[in-house]
């Protein structure tokens, strides 16, 4: 049997553990296999290609058993999204002492993935990349938590909800993500995005 093929990788917020229950084990699994063999099948001959029954076929599952688990079919191949808001929260009030909240921004959303050696990974990143509804899904993924990371900015910058220098932050922080990873160098992009950031930043809350 082969290895399931890789996900998007988002980090779990500490203290998110697996589920104990058997329901919940259960509904785990199902989500998975799910999942999995949505994936295989995409990367097998293509997203466009794939209905949503022949996925819930592939995992001995009810099309309708689908839907309770995906929203969508776009869903299937981010099965981690869930985490993506608890992750972002996290690296801003989390951040380590001395680290600005754009150097944290910048080392959690421009970060290493760890499906990169994965013989899989590089597939995936293309079918995301030539899939026009994927791209346009995995954007919108991002930028849903707009409101939930300025709220968590303002709040460590000791500044109102509607603070429009954290409202921007947060919103250019997560562009960022798409504009930096379909740059030629994008290393080199990410620490030229941030510093402009960091410095916008740090002139109007110099302590933050």
């Amino acid at each position: 049997m082969t290895e399931p093929a890789p996900h998007p990788k988002i980090p779990v917020p500490a203290g998110t553990g697996a589920p104990v229950g058997r329901r919940e084990r259960k509904k785990a699994q199902t989500r998975k296999a799910l999942a999995d063999a949505a994936l295989e099948l995409f990367l097998e001959r293509g997203f466009d290609q794939v209905g949503v029954k022949e996925i819930a076929d592939a995992a001995d599952v009810s099309v309708t058993t689908l839907f309770k688990h995906f929203a969508s079919k776009e869903a299937l191949v981010f099965d981690q999204a869930d985490d993506i808001e608890a992750g972002l929260v996290a690296a801003v009030r989390d951040r380590a002492p001395g680290q600005s909240i754009p150097q944290a921004l910048r080392a959690h959303i421009i970060r290493p993935d760890g499906h990169v050696g994965h013989p899989e990974f590089a597939p995936f990143l293309r079918l995301v990349s030539e899939t026009p509804a994927l791209r346009d899904y995995s954007h919108r993924m991002w930028m849903r938590h707009e409101t939930a990371l300025a709220r968590a900015i303002a709040q460590e910058a000791g500044a109102p909800d509607d603070d429009a220098t954290c409202a921007a932050l947060a919103h250019f922080a997560l562009e960022s993500r798409e504009l930096v990873h379909g740059h030629a160098d994008p290393a080199r992009a990410a620490e030229e995005v941030f510093a402009l950031l960091e410095r916008g930043w740090a002139a109007a809350h110099p302590d933050r």
